[in-house]
């Protein structure tokens, strides 16, 4: 939990700080303009993308994808993946992930479908275990991007 709110903290430190300088305007896009969550699911500053966290969710089903940990890590890279696309970016243009693990013993099985989707110049990475995550999920990953345009 406190490398969690470290995270958080360097974060958010490092978009105050953008913003503060005025060198590039901060958007924040929401999840859904229907609902109410207290969060961004992106936030771009400059030639930068920050994403909140996905998990395995499918939101056809609304609910977590079964299958255990590489069914949720594939379900959450592809979730990633649209939320990239949606604001201008793409998996190739991932600069920094980092990977919460409910059980880190799942790291290989994790490991194992992460790589299919970072072929070539995989982005920096951080991984870690943590109490628990969001809907009891196995896996939650959050990225950094650049937009090109």
């Amino acid at each position: 939990m406190n490398l969690i709110l470290r995270a958080i903290a360097v974060t958010a430190f490092i978009l105050s700080q953008a913003a503060v300088a005025g060198e590039a305007e901060v958007e924040y896009h929401a999840v859904s303009p229907d609902m109410q969550l207290p969060f961004s699911e992106a936030v771009r500053v400059g030639n930068m993308l920050y994403l909140s966290g996905q998990l395995g969710y499918d939101s056809e089903t609304s609910s977590l994808v079964e299958g255990g940990i590489a069914a949720e890590t594939r379900q959450t890279l592809e979730n990633i993946k649209a939320v990239l696309e949606k604001h201008g970016s793409s998996m190739a243009e991932v600069v920094k992930c980092t990977v919460f693990l409910a059980d880190i013993k799942e790291w290989a099985a994790m490991n194992a479908v992460y790589i299919t989707y970072f072929p070539s110049n995989p982005p920096a990475r951080s991984a870690l275990g943590s109490s628990g995550l969001a809907l009891d999920a196995r896996t939650e990953i959050e990225c950094m991007a650049t937009v090109k345009n």
